[in-house]
């Protein structure tokens, strides 16, 4: 298959690439910049100029590919719901080109809209939330578009990660402390960027239209157990934060920080026969990468 990737270039995105072109299939990457366009090049893939803001190269991007994975995301928090907009405008000019063709868009989300109390599973709905991509999957799903959802867990981990774990780790350096939120039993789901790249082509090549998917590893990782790894790491005392405390230690990362997003991936592994293989999270922290400066 020929297959449109937006985020191409990003940290999971790049990994998806290698996927893709390691089992035979054409990629044609977005690229908003020179040097995304040349990583791409490097990597093997076709370049396609474009941005997520631009929703005519989201088009023509996807009307000449076989299918469309769509992990592209403005992850600035301070801009939160305007990104939730930009993302389902995106999705729906994506759609618009593959409407009527049985050909696959697959639409990243997260599982920041859950919070059950136990593992959530693929066939359970989040609360609303600023981010509009799983809804507008599911609009076109309903409107005769082959649109998935994969569910990434909080954690995408490998070398190269700047997402929630390296800022927890910042925040320790910064603090002198390593902390977490009352008795820190809240739970992150995590997975390995390589497995969640397997699982996206899995989707790609066999999924079914309107199917959420997780891209979970580990179901849940206590948040205490978590801090007292990077505390060992720093050689940092682990301490707990009460609700009051956590928005002056964590920032804008308290809002997540006491969440409990455990989830599970069985029926997605059920479905597909994907079943992660590489290290999980707090693995993947004892080799040490993580805290090299």
């Amino acid at each position: 298959m020929r297959v449109f990737v937006t985020g191409a270039s990003g940290f999971v995105g790049s990994a998806i690439v290698q996927e893709l072109l390691g089992a035979g299939h054409q990629v044609l990457g977005l690229a908003r910049s020179e040097e995304s366009a040349q990583a791409l090049q490097a990597a093997g893939a076709e370049v396609h100029r474009g941005s997520l803001d631009d929703l005519d190269s989201l088009r023509r991007g996807a009307a000449g590919a076989d299918g469309v994975i769509h992990t592209a995301y403005n992850h600035d928090f301070s801009q939160y719901a305007a990104a939730g907009q930009t993302d389902r405008q995106a999705i729906e000019a994506l759609g618009e080109s593959l409407a009527g063709t049985d050909r696959p868009l697959i639409v990243t989300s997260g599982l920041a809209g859950f919070n059950l109390g136990r593992p959530a599973t693929e066939q359970d709905n989040p609360a609303a939330s600023p981010r509009q991509s799983e809804a507008a999957a599911m609009q076109l799903a309903a409107q005769g578009v082959r649109a998935m959802v994969v569910r990434l867990a909080a954690s995408v981990h490998d070398r190269g990660d700047h997402g929630f774990v390296p800022t927890l780790i910042d925040l320790a350096r910064q603090k002198g402390e390593a902390a977490y939120i009352g008795d820190g039993l809240n739970r992150w789901p995590a997975v390995h960027r390589l497995d969640a790249a397997r699982l996206y082509r899995l989707v790609l090549e066999q999924g079914i239209a309107g199917t959420n998917y997780h891209g979970v590893a580990d179901e849940g990782i206590a948040m205490r157990d978590l801090a007292a790894v990077i505390g060992r790491h720093l050689n940092l005392p682990v301490v707990s934060k009460t609700p009051e405390e956590a928005a002056d230690h964590f920032g804008w990362m308290a809002r997540f920080a006491g969440l409990d997003l455990s989830a599970s991936s069985a029926l997605t592994q059920q479905w597909l026969g994907w079943h992660p293989t590489h290290p999980g999270l707090l693995a993947d922290l004892e080799q040490g990468d993580y805290f090299e400066k």
